[in-house]
């Protein structure tokens, strides 16, 4: 447990089977291997001097490893299974193992997920799910860019807008180490300061230390539940959005052969962001948003707060789900214009000064 940095993280996977990945490969490994009990007894057996660890995690090696020649599970499954074997060996200092060995006939395997982004016609039916949560998390999370987690996190003072027309700063993570920020459209802070102001009205005191997602409240017992908030965790988060997806039928059952629907249900929204930034905004700028390491480049890139903000604003446009204002869609009128005279330009169909005389 102390391998594991984020204390959520070492809750969720102590007392949820949904937790944390490794304890659950762990006890499937525990299990497969035939130790009795509880995962905690399971471990303790486990670290014996006189235990048979080598055979044991062959075993599991090997049977793994006819599955995916069946092509029942794929390569990258059986390094999750080593990854959490074998963190927990390091961390009982078991070092008797000869990792690089055991392992030099298995595959890689991908390491990426043959799967795809929502598209906006998907997330607009989405968000026509009848719960006043679900606008705000799907338009927040598509232009936003943050991962689940960042909810158990945010607060509604974390969300700045920086904009007259609503684009809105949002800290990531505030308070902990990871913590970035990020921005989200008009039309996202929009259906957020919807769902407070919803729930001022019904009898919370909404302040900026509330949580942005909440639980729902039995209306017909008054305004004891509103005034009682309870923060909407991950899990439910993300069995809400999982629940709006069957609803709106975008969860279907799946084919046969198939084993993965044809985009995630959160991470989705996520890869949404980086595909529609990406067409206009610099890769790097996005990367920031997006709270992900630039390798060298974290030590010596440091744009502004105001020069990743109009960046994003490019973006906007192809962040909005829903039709776009006039101003929005002037803007990508113009964005299209000018591409298309420079493009006149680069063939030498146009005068390189034609912009400046017009």
């Amino acid at each position: 447990m102390l391998a594991i940095k984020s204390p959520s993280t070492r809750e969720k996977g102590f007392f949820n089977y949904i937790g944390l990945p490794e304890k659950l490969r762990l006890k499937r490994f525990f299990n497969y291997i035939g130790l009795p009990g509880s995962v905690e007894e399971q471990a303790h057996e486990f670290v014996q001097k006189d235990y048979p660890r080598l055979s044991k995690i062959q075993s599991l090696l090997f049977a793994l490893k006819i599955k995916v020649d069946k092509k029942e599970i794929v390569s990258s499954t059986i390094w999750n299974y080593i990854a959490a074997i074998k963190l927990f060996c390091e961390m009982n200092y078991i070092d008797d193992i000869k990792w690089k060995r055991l392992t030099r006939g298995l595959s890689r395997g991908r390491k990426w997920s043959d799967d795809r982004a929502p598209t906006t016609e998907e997330i607009k039916r989405l968000c026509e799910y009848p719960d006043r949560r679900v606008p705000g998390l799907i338009y927040s999370m598509e232009s936003g860019g943050w991962r689940l987690g960042a909810w158990n996190y945010m607060k509604w003072g974390h969300i700045i807008p920086v904009t007259e027309d609503g684009v809105a700063k949002v800290r990531v993570y505030a308070g902990e180490e990871e913590e970035y920020f990020t921005f989200i459209t008009p039309e996202a802070y929009k259906a957020l300061k919807g769902w407070m102001e919803f729930r001022k009205m019904c009898g919370e005191n909404v302040t900026e230390d509330s949580w942005v997602m909440r639980t729902l409240w039995d209306v017909n017992a008054g305004v004891i539940g509103a005034t009682r908030p309870r923060q909407l965790k991950t899990y439910s988060i993300k069995t809400l959005i999982q629940n709006a997806m069957k609803a709106r039928g975008l969860r279907a059952g799946l084919k046969p052969g198939k084993r993965r629907y044809e985009f995630k249900a959160l991470h989705g929204f996520r890869k949404y962001f980086k595909t529609r930034a990406e067409q206009v905004m610099r890769p790097i700028n996005v990367e920031v948003l997006m709270g992900h390491t630039t390798g060298i480049s974290d030590s010596y890139y440091r744009p502004s707060e105001k020069e990743l903000l109009d960046d994003y604003l490019k973006a906007v446009p192809l962040l909005t789900i829903n039709e776009p204002t006039t101003a929005v869609q002037e803007s990508v009128n113009e964005d299209r214009f000018l591409k298309l005279v420079q493009t006149l330009i680069d063939r030498g169909q146009l005068d390189a000064n034609w912009l400046k005389r017009n």
